[in-house]
């Protein structure tokens, strides 16, 4: 009878433990659901039960809705000490998932892969694997259909955070804690390649998923030589076998995939934007909306388990580019900080579309566009995918940044930047920035007036900074991310984000009826500054009539005005000067 029992628990336990396995999306009807973020976080927990040696779930901060960012770590050799595991040589493989909660296809994939190489025991030798169980849990809870062009799940996840925020514009700016977190990850890990998990819309197609990666011409030279060489064609022919065939993903020249696509330029807001500064290999799946969910959910499962499989099979070469383009970076010199499409280098490649047609609107009695899924058809199109540089900065030796503007000070932190603070108030010979003149747009993106066409008044000067104040090397690994951010015409600059706006406006003004006589003293003592008032009224009839603007005109040229309205505060040291450190 006891072993009648002892079998019936064996069998009952054994049954337990393979339903527990099973994920929410296998269990649904039809394939076509996506797991809670409860289901998720209760799905890893009770795998960590079953498979305590080989995985860990480890909480980073706290995200906008409270609840922590969960980073699920596979390790083969049973260590997961980050700083150990550079020791021993092993490369990090970093994969992200539910960044946008209606693109849910990573979530699902990665429950049942995290699964499957645990129970088939095949993780990697040489790769330890790090995934973001559900990176927008503020969306992801906020559950509903909102992605009404989408072909399921039957219910999903809201776009925006709580704070109604596009994490996947966030990366730069770090205005979510879901940022911060995800920061903290990826300086404690130090992946060699991330992998961020989408859906797409637009156009319709024959493929299920199309790829970006980090953008050849923006990539550090190495790396780029490997991925587009070797890497990229690897993930392509391995989908491909699979009968997943992939095409890159760009935005139709035309408004229509045939009439040619442009590659994604993927700047620091981006989350491979943002990997890219610190010198890692990206890729951004994007499976396509109109496919059926399941099948968006395998290939993102099979691209996963391809690109372990070669990270394992060319760990080595890997983690010696890595280094090696680490070391270059903190060699290099000129950075670019801009880049736009190169209209006459057009590549092309093979694309696999529907025929696009137009019948009458049952909604406006217009016109419409629809894909003929009939007709499909397998062309010849142009690519664009060169991308040539508008914007360089070359590096100072240093830069000062003073301890007032904590948020660059926190963010330099957290992003592995080595810092140093003067021991003492002290007086700096160095290069200050003017800004002569920018854009900004009259409508706000992502809680921000994004500023551009930034134009720029290198003065050298002598600035006071006070004890505490940072300096910033630039001869770090790191060099991409402090030069981009720091210099004010970079595309994703912290200028460009408005971090520095308060310089932008003036303290201090005068009283008109006081300030005439002080004028007028002004102009008999400085014969200089009369011809250039003179001038000026000479090449402007405005101010000839105008005795404000002309009181103005002297005020801006005189002894009074303050010197640091729409001074850039952040010095380049541009010599190299002794100074007393902490």
């Amino acid at each position: 009878m006891k072993r009648i029992l002892s079998a019936l628990l064996i069998c009952f336990v054994a049954i337990t433990t393979a339903q527990a396995q099973i994920t929410p999306f296998e269990q649904s009807k039809d394939h076509n659901y996506t797991a809670t973020y409860a289901e998720v976080i209760a799905y890893y927990k009770n795998l960590n039960k079953l498979y305590p040696q080989q995985m860990k779930l480890i909480n980073y901060g706290t995200t906008d809705v409270g609840k922590p960012l969960t980073l699920v770590v596979l390790s083969r050799d049973k260590v997961f000490d980050p700083a150990l595991i550079k020791k021993q040589n092993k490369r990090v493989l970093l994969i992200n998932n539910g960044i946008h909660p209606g693109e849910p296809e990573g979530i699902d994939a990665s429950m049942m892969l995290v699964r499957d190489l645990l129970k088939k025991d095949q993780l990697p030798k040489d790769v330890v694997i790090c995934l973001i169980a559900l990176y927008n849990i503020d969306g992801n809870l906020n559950r509903g259909l909102s992605r009404v062009s989408q072909n399921g799940p039957v219910a999903y996840g809201f776009r925006g955070n709580y704070r109604n925020l596009d994490l996947n514009r966030d990366f730069i700016k770090a205005d979510s804690r879901n940022a911060l977190a995800f920061t903290q990850i990826l300086t404690a890990w130090k992946p060699e390649i991330f992998l961020d998990n989408h859906t797409s819309d637009g156009a319709d197609y024959q493929y299920v998923m199309t790829l970006i990666e980090t953008q050849k011409d923006k990539q550090n030279p190495l790396l780029a030589n490997y991925t587009t060489k070797t890497l990229t064609p690897y993930m392509y022919n391995s989908m491909k076998r699979a009968r997943f065939e992939m095409i890159p993903y760009g935005a139709g020249e035309e408004g229509l995939p045939d009439s040619g696509i442009v590659s994604f330029l993927e700047t620091p807001r981006f989350a491979t934007g943002f990997a890219a500064q610190h010198n890692i290999i990206s890729y951004i799946t994007e499976t396509h909306m109109l496919k059926a969910f399941d099948k968006r959910v395998y290939a993102t499962y099979l691209f996963m388990q391809f690109l372990i499989q070669i990270n394992q099979r060319d760990a080595k070469l890997i983690g010696e580019l890595k280094q090696q383009a680490d070391e270059q970076v903190a060699q290099q010199k000129t950075f670019a900080l801009n880049w736009t499409v190169d209209r006459q280098a057009i590549d092309t490649i093979t694309f696999k579309g529907y025929k696009a047609d137009y019948k009458t609107s049952e909604v406006s009695g217009l016109n419409r566009l629809y894909y003929d899924r009939n007709k499909p058809y397998t062309k010849t199109i142009n690519y664009w995918n060169t991308y040539k540089v508008t914007a360089t900065a070359d590096k100072p030796l240093a830069y000062v940044i003073p301890q007032a503007w904590g948020k660059v000070i926190d963010l330099f932190k957290l992003n592995g930047v080595k810092m140093q603070q003067l021991a003492h108030d002290t007086t700096l010979g160095l290069q200050m920035y003017y800004i002569e003149d920018y854009k900004t747009p009259q409508k706000p993106y992502e809680g921000h007036y994004l500023h551009s066409a930034v134009k720029l008044n290198p003065v050298d000067t002598r600035v006071k900074f006070y004890a505490g104040d940072y300096v910033v090397y630039t001869n770090q690994p790191i060099n991409r991310y402090i030069v981009e951010t720091l210099e004010p015409q970079g595309v994703d600059s912290f200028f460009a984000w408005n971090f520095f706006d308060s310089m932008l406006g003036e303290k201090e003004y005068f009283s008109d009826y006081v300030f005439e006589d002080i004028a007028a003293n002004l102009l008999k003592k400085d014969p200089e500054l009369k011809k250039k008032l003179d001038d000026a009224k000479s090449k402007d009839p405005k101010l000839v009539g105008s005795a404000q603007a002309q009181l103005f005109f002297v005020y801006r040229n005189s002894p009074y005005f303050e010197k640091t309205f729409m001074r850039y505060p952040v010095g380049r040291l541009l010599t190299d000067t002794k100074l007393d450190l902490k």
